[in-house]
């Protein structure tokens, strides 16, 4: 078992297609350029640009983000492709678990029609800001989450490919 399975190729290329979506979306960047660029260089050394190296530590840097990120595919019942440490975390999940799951297993059951509700909302328009609603983890726990973005992945032909959401803060409830 890969022991870092965020740091794939093709994760990587997922957390791209994430961060220039989010930056299209919103009209500012995810995570800071600078501190992407600082991680990817070692200490001492002259920086190198590097689109491998670049990639490498903003995939680094999304799972290290202290707010939950998490992301699924476009599928008729999309399936969980990213989670970063802070949503493994507050879900009770390890990264084989979650990847993969259906995500509407994310909302207790009578949650996901107003979940749906908002990611189909997030689809028509690109992107939402303020979303709030009650989620459950693994160990049956319910929280709130509150001033939540969701918004769409688009590919480098610019066709949408899935959704992805950060949660600015949460609650138990």
């Amino acid at each position: 078992m890969l022991e870092t399975p965020w740091l794939t190729n093709d994760k990587q290329q997922l957390v791209s297609q994430l961060l220039s979506s989010h930056q299209t979306a919103f009209g500012r960047a995810l995570l800071s350029a600078q501190t992407t660029l600082q991680n990817s260089q070692p200490k001492n050394s002259q920086p190198q640009n590097s689109p491998a190296q670049n990639s490498q530590a903003a995939s680094q840097q999304l799972f290290a983000l202290p707010i939950p990120v998490l992301a699924h595919d476009g599928g008729t019942d999309p399936k969980l492709t990213y989670a970063n440490a802070a949503a493994l975390e507050l879900w009770k999940l390890n990264w084989q678990d979650m990847i993969g799951m259906p995500s509407r297993l994310t909302a207790p059951e009578e949650e996901r029609h107003s979940r749906a509700a908002a990611l189909n909302k997030a689809q028509q328009v690109d992107a939402i800001e303020g979303y709030s609603g009650i989620r459950i983890n693994s160990k049956g726990q319910r929280f709130r989450i509150n001033n939540a973005c969701i918004w769409t992945i688009k590919d480098a032909n610019g066709k949408a490919c899935g959704q992805a959401a950060t949660i600015a803060n949460w609650c138990w409830l």
